[in-house]
């Protein structure tokens, strides 16, 4: 079982960077594919960036590609989204996640799921 914490989300204006963190219990992090989501409010969930186990297979959602950057540190337990030139359809709930599966690109089927950090971009 893993348990997942974000933070690094807040209010931030266009044009701006953030970093957010995920850190994670349990010690087999190593062994679990992450990835980052976000939900608007009135949208559906949307998948944002996925890192594989050794942090070689990268994956971003159009939307974001080339302003996000997707890591990982598996010596801290800890997935990290660098974001970039945010833009105001950036503000989301941002989730990250965590399957032991192998599942495609973006899918959400991942097992583990954090509580989420809010993300505003003001224009």
């Amino acid at each position: 079982q893993v348990q997942l914490a974000e933070s690094g989300g807040r209010l931030v204006q266009a044009g701006g960077s953030l970093r957010l963190s995920c850190a994670a219990s349990g010690r087999t992090f190593s062994s679990y594919r992450l990835g980052w989501f976000r939900h608007a409010p009135g949208l559906e969930r949307e998948f944002v960036a996925t890192i594989g186990r050794s942090g070689i297979v990268l994956y971003y959602a159009d939307s974001v590609k080339g302003r996000f950057t997707i890591s990982r540190d598996n010596a801290k337990n800890t997935v990290y989204l660098q974001m970039n030139s945010l833009k105001p359809e950036d503000t989301a709930v941002y989730y990250c996640a965590a399957t032991s599966r192998i599942i495609g690109p973006s899918d959400s089927a991942y097992d583990y799921w954090g509580q989420g950090t809010q993300v505003t971009v003001s224009s």
